[in-house]
């Protein structure tokens, strides 16, 4: 599903654009527009779209200028997408919101919140951006503030970012698959249900139940419970309460150490 990558852009100026420290343009047919402009517009074509959709000219479409005018504010496809990560990766951190009363409950909130993330912007699932990130304000706030969860919890810096990247890769491979299952509804345009009316009497010729009996009642008993063959949604959740059935063994562990830190 990836189709792009993080941090491919020239360091400097992405740095710039990040965090707002470049020179604004003086030159364009429209000298009030800004890059937030630019960035706006990008999301909003690769959300409709998709990622696959985005290009400069596409942008500049969108904003009905020239492309000329969008590399004025923007050197290049791989800043852009930089710039696009750090802010849809703000709409997870959520400032002065009442803290959760136990680090279960404030991790599974930061699952939840990602989770909605990946399912508002399909296409940051298809940035690999785990060894190199965008380096901007919100992707700092987000690691900071995800990080609080399990902070005070008897963990040392390490286990709470090897914590945190845990649920989130959770997260992001369970959302993966939900909306690989949505873009498939759409690609085939067919349901799962009418997929399964078309294919399970093809499958019942050829399969040996006696032959893959464990196959067999399991799978029965899946399909009823999920009406499907797989239910991301369930993943999620079942995965997320063993995520954090297992952070709990750790943290249980850890507080009977009293110098573990």
């Amino acid at each position: 599903m990836t189709t792009e990558r993080s941090g491919g852009g020239n360091p400097a100026r992405t740095m710039e654009l990040l965090w707002g420290t470049g020179r604004k343009p003086s030159r364009g047919p429209k000298p009030g527009l800004a890059v937030e402009d630019v960035v706006r517009a990008a999301i909003a074509v690769a959300d409709a779209e998709g990622l696959g959709a985005l290009s400069m000219r596409r942008v500049a479409e969108e904003l009905g200028i020239s492309t000329m005018s969008v590399y004025t504010h923007v050197p290049g496809k791989a800043e852009l997408i930089d710039v696009m990560l750090d802010r849809v990766m703000g709409e997870a951190v959520v400032e002065g919101e009442p803290e959760a009363r136990g680090w279960r409950e404030r991790l599974e909130g930061v699952a939840r919140r990602n989770w909605d993330l990946f399912h508002h912007h399909p296409w940051v699932l298809q940035v690999a951006v785990t060894s190199r990130p965008p380096l901007g304000p919100n992707v700092v706030a987000k690691y900071d503030r995800e990080l609080r969860a399990v902070d005070g919890i008897g963990l040392t810096e390490v286990e709470m970012d090897s914590v945190l990247t845990l649920v989130l890769e959770h997260t992001q491979g369970a959302a993966r698959r939900s909306v690989e299952a949505k873009q498939g509804v759409r690609g085939t345009g067919k349901t799962d249900d009418e997929w399964w009316a078309a294919n399970a009497p093809l499958l019942e010729k050829v399969f040996d139940a006696e032959r893959y009996p464990t196959a067999a009642r399991v799978g029965a008993a899946a399909g009823a419970a999920y009406q499907a063959a797989h239910s991301p949604e369930h993943a999620f959740e079942f995965g997320l309460r063993r995520v954090l059935d297992g952070v709990e063994a750790l943290v249980r562990e850890r507080l009977a150490l009293p110098h573990s830190r």
